[in-house]
């Protein structure tokens, strides 16, 4: 399962931002369920990021939600934000990469 959130933040706190979220996204490695992410900048909004996770399981990525870094990290991000965060949720068909390995979906 893949993750796609949209937030739009504070002007100027988009370094401190990346940088909370880059620890969050560091944290989630230890996770059971994850699989991988990646943390962009749409180029029509340099104040707006787009975090795409891929989870084995929806409720991998809901458990995660329980663990204290990420709960750590939530207050911080949500101040530097001006809006609540726009998710939405796609099951992955097939994940194919340079190296050539394939992950079929489960």
């Amino acid at each position: 399962m893949t993750i796609v959130t949209r937030v739009t933040l504070r002007e100027g706190s988009e370094p401190k931002w990346d940088a909370t979220m880059k620890a969050r996204m560091e944290s989630a490695r230890a996770q059971p369920g994850w699989v991988g992410g990646q943390l962009a900048i749409p180029l029509d909004g340099p104040n707006s990021r787009v975090i795409i996770g891929t989870w084995e399981t929806r409720a991998d990525w809901e458990a995660w939600h329980t663990d204290p870094k990420f709960q750590e990290t939530r207050e911080q991000l949500r101040g530097l934000e001006t809006r609540s965060s726009e998710e939405w949720w796609h099951e992955v068909v097939s994940d194919l990469r340079r190296d050539n390995t394939t992950r079929q979906a489960a």
